[in-house]
């Protein structure tokens, strides 16, 4: 009798949003000046950059690494299950402080040309990077690519990607010209000096950018923040996008009314293969609750937390570094030495770390979960709004969260390219950046082909509209 009452109730409350709550309005965003009064007469131009940390900083950083307070033993067995263990963060700083050159990583960042622009009053940071190399002997279109990262990630978490996007391959007739910003207020980007700049206000400056740049339309491409962003992109700039390819698609929308029937009807949610991903519910909604207190905080509380962190580079790499072992595989956190040296290396990882310790920017990129959460914001319900542009979602295995293609079909209008990817997690270019880069060529392949069949479409339409109508 109860599993039919749920059932009853969960369909009614399904049915109430879907006849209640179905239509959506695109709000018309403000090209809102973020910056503070003296940059309003800030100069437009493309400055190039590079980054040049002062001696000064990373002395101060080595002293504050002499002596960290590391002395707490973790519970027996627990592992990293209660977070990062102190033993394990000690020869973390120990490699940091001892064997890690920032002289030698940071002309490895520099290895690519960046740039800085103000937008709308904030100066933005970014990779531009051409492809060095073109054959004279064929045809080839080189293509706008944006990239966007997320949190705690960087324009770091790109390194290894850039070469394989901007390198032609022999099977295709096009490479790509990537841009890859830091969001505002992470990195060497300014944060506003005012709230409310949220993800798909990160998009109208990101669309402000690539039109500095000169590109009218472009492909974009993003996971976590970067998601959500690119996500708003293609629902309010549809002219502006060719494709979307992400690596975080996510349907907020009746996401619970769906969720609670596929306990009782799994197939009508997601497929056979594919149902451990979401159920038993209780065991990944647990899940969730566990790796997701940083957001609560951060959302609530970005100062509180991002001032505790900014005065201690131990604190800053103990809170970051734990999110990159659980995060690219939920069990690594069983294991006393955790697992992320399968993935990453200590000094590309340590490189995120100094990006946020040196731009002092882990207060201003917390402060944007606080801007997603903001009732002003949600009540725009971008989250929701349909995207009608060509689109890819890459389900990488380890992700934080898993939504069916069934689902996401009813945001994702186009949706010509599902792909459950064969390893990774949530930092997926950084530790998948092979199949990643595959994936992202495939789908612009499908929309290149898309666009010449729809072309052909075209042509046979206007021919036969010429044809003489018989009498």
């Amino acid at each position: 009798m109860w599993k039919t009452t749920t059932v009853i109730l969960v369909l009614s409350i399904g049915l109430y949003h879907l006849i209640f709550h179905s239509e959506l309005v695109k709000p018309d965003l403000p090209e809102t000046f973020w910056g503070p009064e003296k940059n309003k007469a800030a100069s437009k131009d493309v400055r190039p950059f590079k980054i040049d940390v002062p001696t000064s900083v990373i002395d101060d950083l080595n002293k504050r690494l002499e002596n960290p307070r590391l002395n707490v033993e973790p519970l027996e067995g627990t592992a990293w299950t209660y977070g990062i263990p102190a033993p394990y963060l000690k020869k973390i700083i120990s490699y940091w402080r001892n064997k890690y050159n920032w002289t030698e990583r940071q002309a490895l960042l520099n290895k690519y040309p960046q740039f800085v622009t103000n937008i709308q009053g904030l100066d933005i940071h970014f990779y531009h990077v051409k492809p060095s190399i073109l054959p004279k002997d064929r045809k080839v279109k080189v293509l706008p690519l944006l990239l966007l990262h997320g949190w705690p990630s960087s324009f770091v978490e790109f390194q290894k990607m850039i070469p394989l996007l901007t390198k032609l391959r022999p099977d295709k007739d096009f490479v790509f010209e990537v841009v890859i910003p830091s969001l505002p207020g992470y990195a060497f980007s300014d944060g506003a000096v005012r709230p409310g700049l949220a993800p798909a206000h990160m998009g109208t400056i990101f669309k402000n950018l690539m039109t500095r740049l000169g590109f009218e339309k472009y492909y974009i491409q993003g996971g976590d923040w970067g998601a959500a962003i690119t996500s708003a992109m293609a629902a309010l700039y549809p002219e502006k996008i060719i494709g979307l390819h992400s690596n975080m698609c996510i349907y907020n929308k009746l996401l619970n009314f769906w969720n609670i029937l596929g306990i009782y009807f799994p197939s009508v949610v997601v497929d056979k293969e594919y149902e451990h991903r979401m159920y038993p519910l209780k065991h990944h909604f647990f899940r969730l609750i566990e790796e997701t207190g940083y957001m609560h905080l951060q959302a609530t509380k970005p100062d509180t937390i991002g001032l505790a962190l900014t005065n201690s580079p131990v604190s800053l790499a103990g809170y970051l570094l734990e999110k990159f072992n659980i995060w690219t595989n939920p069990e690594y956190k069983y294991r006393n030495e955790g697992g992320f040296l399968e993935k990453f290396t200590l000094d590309e990882l340590l490189d995120n770390v100094m990006i946020y310790w040196v731009t002092d920017c882990i207060t201003t990129s917390s402060r944007l979960y606080a801007e997603q959460f903001a009732h002003k914001y949600r009540d725009l319900l971008i989250d929701e709004l349909p995207i009608e542009v060509p689109s890819a979602c890459a389900m990488f295995p380890h992700e934080l969260i898993y939504t069916p293609e069934k689902l996401l079909r009813r945001r994702y209008l186009n949706l010509i390219q599902f792909t459950h990817m064969p390893g990774g997690g949530h930092f997926a270019a950084m530790e998948e950046p092979f199949i990643f880069a595959d994936d992202i060529y495939d789908f612009v392949s499908k929309v290149i082909e898309q666009s010449k069949n729809e072309n052909k479409k075209t042509v046979v339409t206007e021919q036969d509209n010429k044809k003489p109508k018989s009498t």
